[in-house]
Parts: structure tokens; C-alpha cells; sequence
């Protein structure tokens, strides 16, 4: 078994270890750097009442709490599932560097995780989606960004 192999299985183990405790679906999660696992994680959607609790945003968080660092360059990313568009939002903002999946999404779809409906929505106009987006005091709004601007201090990511 490779390296690669052994990671994998510890996702798969995640998210089996995570179904046995009622925590939430069948996904999980680790992520590697330099030959070590420093984060881990299953879906807990269920457990926390939280939809953004998935498998691989709960790598996330712990290796980003282990590592002391808001970003994840140098890590490689095992997920027993092929990412939702969220948790593929999550690994590119954490900037891993690889990233490994063992079932797909077609796979996800088969048991009732279908996340098409998130794909066909994003190229919407706004008024189109399913949830209406409207937007809404866009010059209350830019003060935020005016200030960060300006921030002297502050740290880029």
C-alpha cells in the first residue's frame, strides 16, 4: 500500500468512525504535510446542526489550528469523496496543494448527496436562483472595504 493509500484509508476511517457515532454523513477527511497528518475530520452536519460541518472543512479548521496558520500551502488534502462546490471553495481559499478523492460525485449523487443544483445555480443571474439574491445599499456596504483599504496594518491574505 502506498503512501498515498494509507492517507486515504485514514479519510475513509474518518468517515466511517464519524457515521458509527451518528455525527453525520458518509464523508472524511485529512490533510498531510511533510508526512504527517495534521488535520482530521468527518461530516458532523447532523450532530451540530451545522451545514457547513463537512468532512474536509473540518480538516480544515484542525489543520489550520494545528499548524497555527490560516492557509495551508505544502499540505496535500485525502477526502473520501470527490469535494461539494463549499468544501471546493474551502481548499482553494486554504491553498493546499494536492488534493485526493476517492469517490465522486456521481458516486454522492447515487445515495441522495446530489450537489448538481449548486453547479447549475452558480451562472445564474441573480434573479433566476432558486433563493433570490438582491442586492441591496451597495454604498453603505463599500465602507468596509474603503477602510480596509486604507488599513495600514493589516494582514493579506
Amino acid at each position: 500500500m502506498t503512501d498515498q493509500e494509507k492517507y486515504m484509508k485514514e479519510a475513509v476511517n474518518a468517515a466511517l468512525k464519524g457515521m458509527g457515532n451518528n455525527e453525520g454523513g458518509p464523508f472524511g477527511c485529512v490533510i498531510v504535510k511533510d508526512g504527517k497528518i495534521v488535520g482530521r475530520g468527518n461530516n458532523r452536519v447532523t450532530s451540530t446542526n451545522d451545514p457547513t460541518a463537512h468532512g474536509e472543512v473540518m480538516a480544515i479548521r484542525d489543520a489550520c489550528k494545528n499548524l497555527n496558520s490560516f492557509q495551508l500551502d505544502g499540505c496535500e488534502l485525502y477526502t473520501s469523496c470527490e469535494p461539494c462546490p463549499m468544501c471546493l471553495g474551502a481548499i482553494y481559499w486554504a491553498r493546499v496543494d494536492k488534493v485526493y478523492f476517492g469517490s465522486t460525485q456521481v458516486d454522492a449523487a447515487a445515495i441522495g448527496f446530489d450537489d448538481q443544483f449548486i453547479y447549475d445555480e452558480i451562472p445564474l443571474p441573480y434573479s433566476d436562483r432558486r433563493i433570490p439574491f438582491i442586492q441591496l445599499a451597495h454604498d453603505i456596504a463599500m465602507e468596509p472595504f474603503e477602510k480596509w483599504s486604507e488599513k495600514e496594518d493589516k494582514t493579506e491574505y
